[in-house]
């Protein structure tokens, strides 16, 4: 009887062991799997994450690239703005006789011209450099013509015969050169802000 009971007990101790050994396979099982669905669940975390970091930045380039071309667009057409003043006032010395004589050295259309001079200088901040180039031609040939009919004002004739009568052949170049000019600086504002046409 005492082989009996020792074979029991070493079945017993067999079962135990079989027992300890499944539950140690199942939990390091359990535990291997749950490290496994641990990494895919941090590598596809990482992703999203990675995902929607790319996308925050995009769409932060993206409200950063619309707010400069919306700067840009404002100091294009303050420029145009401020040289449509500059014409106006141009146009009023060509075609009416005596026009800004009384304050020698300033005048309205000096004031019109230092306008077109401060818009300029938004178009020289939001660039790019082509854009300010053709506005510094633009610029450029407001300032000529100005200053040309100054010096045609200031020669001897009949006062009361305008500019434009007087000088005709130069009123028609300076009005080609204003027009050639500002349609530059307008193509070229178009293919910065992509509205080519």
């Amino acid at each position: 009887m005492g082989d009996d009971h020792a074979a029991g007990r070493d079945r017993h101790d067999v079962r135990v062991q079989d027992t300890v050994a499944v539950a140690l396979i199942t939990s390091l099982s359990t535990l291997a799997a749950a490290a496994l669905t641990g990494l895919v669940g941090a590598f596809s975390t990482r992703r999203q994450l990675a995902h929607q970091l790319t996308v925050a930045r995009q769409e932060s380039a993206d409200r950063w690239a619309t707010r400069r071309d919306e700067l840009r667009r404002d100091a294009y057409v303050g420029f145009l703005s401020a040289c449509d003043a500059a014409y106006r006032r141009l146009d009023r010395r060509w075609v009416e006789p005596g026009v800004d004589t009384a304050t020698p050295g300033y005048d309205e259309t000096y004031a019109a011209m230092r306008a077109v001079d401060e818009a300029y200088n938004l178009v020289l901040l939001e660039g790019p450099a082509d854009v300010a180039a053709a506005g510094r031609s633009v610029l450029a040939s407001l300032t000529t013509e100005y200053a040309e009919q100054r010096r045609l004002a200031d020669e001897p004739g009949d006062a009361a015969v305008p500019l434009r009568d007087r000088h005709r052949e130069r009123w028609l170049a300076a009005i080609e050169v204003r027009t050639n000019r500002r349609v530059a600086f307008v193509d070229v504002v178009r293919s910065v802000l992509g509205r080519e046409e």
